[in-house]
């Protein structure tokens, strides 16, 4: 029986068996021999949501561009389909030939959250592969990218490379020097010395670490004869209308995350809000023209059939052409019912235009992020709106037909004290006062206000990576604190998780090389799936911990000197580390920074050609 046929056998023991079929409509195929370089993308969590990634498909359609290389997709197998692969010995395999991924050149990881790190020890060793690196004398190289790569040195003893910065171009290059390197017929290691030299590409097996007796780092400094940089520069593009974008992308069988068309419309953000690590990681702000756009919206719309367009973004109201692009896309695509959605809107932003226009088709939730419940929190971090602002945009929201409001807040951010967490609840009574002012004969009816409190995390390469995260007890009685307020509050669904997780993201997020002990140590104990409430197990992870001689608040409850090194700090994000310096002490005086689109406010990414144009 053949390894498509055994796999197939097991559909009907599974759950979602589509998460392993593949064949979907779009999908790319070519012939092995076709293709000098065989690429195998792993999403390290399930179908549905990886195939729900804007980056997965987008470097898909890259390397699929080319005639000389194919990439194939990976996800994590559920449970059960894990479970029963190791019972009837079935490698981890690609979606669209079902080959082990153990016999590709190249296994690219997407680093998209911490909490999927186990998944990735789980995926190489349901394909055969062997978990650290220095024990892979043949098989892939193991290439990570995303936010994560940022800070990757809990993942360094399992991983070859790590990609920094925009993919599109470095993914390729990777590509281009994989095939120098076969032909010339070096031993293992050249390849990795030859990609340290790409822009971007960070080889950590070239850099020692050493620490102080206190247990931070001292150095972390390019092994001698290396020739590895002692920084490496982030890859940044400085043109998107340059660079390749999705014209096709795949349909699956099966509900995902979000399944849609999600459409680019730019890159970074300028806002600087001091909590949000891509807000800086991404920088600069980079647009894609009008044209552009319209062009992509209407392939991507003939060669799909979807019915909504996203338009994607970290911040979608900051689009300088916003609403025109809004109404340009309704009245092309009004006729086939394709509605437009703006899943990421400020709410300092005059609204009125734009939603006139994406409400023609059909009305979604309006989705909005406050952050904080008073302003003088909002000023710490740096979110640049006001009670005012928010209260203009649902009460513009409301006078156009809206009636459902989802609103994003955070507990835990620095400085938070009670009065913060019960002004969300202020906030939430006063948004739905804004419903009721609305004239009855012009409001819609069915009034939904969702508030969501999630539990902040201190991010690397953020204005907040000195801060602890707030302790355990407290963020606990904070959640109830604001659950009761909330109560008092008519219609309103209140949305918040145990913390438990976001401690254990909040340990790898600022952690060094000496975690990738603790994680494996918890993958042989059990874990994987940790973002999945079902599949979290708290108390393997602490004993993890333990048996590894580590201690978690080390990492996450402890303030950090100004003056230490970070373990991430050989890697330039782009915006320096003494700018974000000065945004924590800005913080602790909750004074403002202005959005950089105003006027310079000196961050550093001017160091990098063609940044701020």
């Amino acid at each position: 029986m053949s390894l498509s046929d055994r796999i197939e056998a097991l559909f009907m023991s599974v759950q979602k068996p589509v998460r392993y079929m593949g064949g979907e409509y779009n999908a790319v195929m070519k012939r092995p021999e076709d293709v000098s370089v065989r690429y195998a993308f792993l999403f390290p969590d399930t179908y549905e949501v990886g195939m729900s990634h804007l980056g997965m498909k987008i470097l898909y359609h890259a390397i699929n561009a080319r005639d000389d290389a194919w990439c194939e997709r990976v996800f994590s197998p559920w449970v059960d389909m894990a479970d029963l692969m190791r019972q009837n010995d079935i490698p981890l395999f690609t979606l669209e030939s079902r080959t082990p991924v153990r016999d590709y050149d190249l296994l690219g990881v997407t680093l998209q959250y911490e909490m999927s790190f186990t998944n990735i020890l789980e995926a190489l060793d349901l394909a055969g592969i062997p978990l650290r690196r220095e024990d892979r004398h043949d098989g892939p190289f193991v290439i990570c990218g995303g936010p994560c790569a940022f800070n990757p040195e809990p993942l360094v003893p399992f991983v070859d490379m790590f990609a920094i910065g925009d993919g599109e171009v470095e993914t390729l290059q990777t590509i281009d020097v994989y095939k120098k390197w076969k032909a010339s017929g070096l031993p293992r290691e050249d390849y990795l010395r030859m990609c340290a030299d790409i822009p971007g590409i960070y080889v950590p097996s070239l850099y020692d670490v050493t620490y102080n007796a206190d247990g931070t780092v001292k150095a972390v400094t390019p092994k001698p004869g290396s020739g590895a940089p002692e920084v490496v520069m982030k890859a940044m593009l400085p043109d998107l209308d340059e660079v390749t974008y999705p014209d096709r992308i795949i349909v699956p069988y099966g509900e995902i995350v979000h399944n849609r068309i999600m459409l680019e419309i730019f890159r970074g953000c300028t806002r600087g809000c001091r909590f949000c690590q891509a807000g800086m990681i991404y920088r600069p702000v980079r647009e894609r023209s009008m044209d552009n756009l319209m062009q992509m919206a209407e392939k991507l719309v003939s060669s799909t059939g979807y019915d909504e367009v996203s338009l994607m973004s970290l911040s979608s109201g900051d689009y300088s052409c916003l609403p025109e692009l809004a109404r340009a896309m309704v009245e092309k695509f009004a006729t086939k019912r394709v509605r437009i959605a703006l899943p990421s809107q400020r709410i300092d932003n005059v609204l009125t235009d734009t939603l006139k226009e994406t409400q023609k088709v059909k009305k979604t939730a309006l989705t909005l992020a406050p952050e904080a419940g008073t302003q003088r929190l909002r000023d710490v971090i740096n979110k640049g709106v006001t009670e005012e602002d928010l209260m203009r945009s649902v009460t513009d929201a409301f006078g156009q037909g809206w009636s459902a409001v989802k609103l994003y807040f955070m507990l835990g951010l620095p400085t938070e004290t009670d009065e913060d967490v019960l002004g969300i609840a202020d906030l939430a009574e006063k948004v739905r006062k804004c419903y009721f002012s609305i004239p009855k004969e012009r409001r819609a009816p069915g009034l939904r206000i969702t508030v969501s409190a999630s539990v902040f995390v201190p991010k690397n390469d953020t204005p907040f990576q000195w801060s602890p995260q707030l302790d355990y007890d407290t963020v606990v009685r904070r959640q109830q604190l604001l659950k009761q307020a909330l109560s008092k509050v008519k219609g309103v669904d209140f949305k918040y998780h145990a913390p438990d997780v976001s401690y254990i993201e909040a340990v790898f997020a600022r952690g060094d090389r000496r975690l990738g002990e603790a994680l494996e140590r918890a993958w042989r104990l059990g874990c994987r799936f940790d973002g999945w409430s079902d599949q979290f197990r708290y108390d393997l992870w602490l004993k993890a911990f333990t048996d590894c001689g580590l201690d978690p608040d080390f990492y996450a409850a402890r303030v950090r000197p100004e003056d230490e090194v970070f373990p991430w700090d050989h890697l330039d994000c782009g915006v320096t580390k003494q700018y974000m310096l000065s945004e924590w002490h800005k913080a602790q005086r909750a004074e403002c920074t202005r959005d950089c689109r105003k006027g310079c406010t000196g961050c550093g990414m001017k160091r990098y050609e063609g940044a701020c144009a």
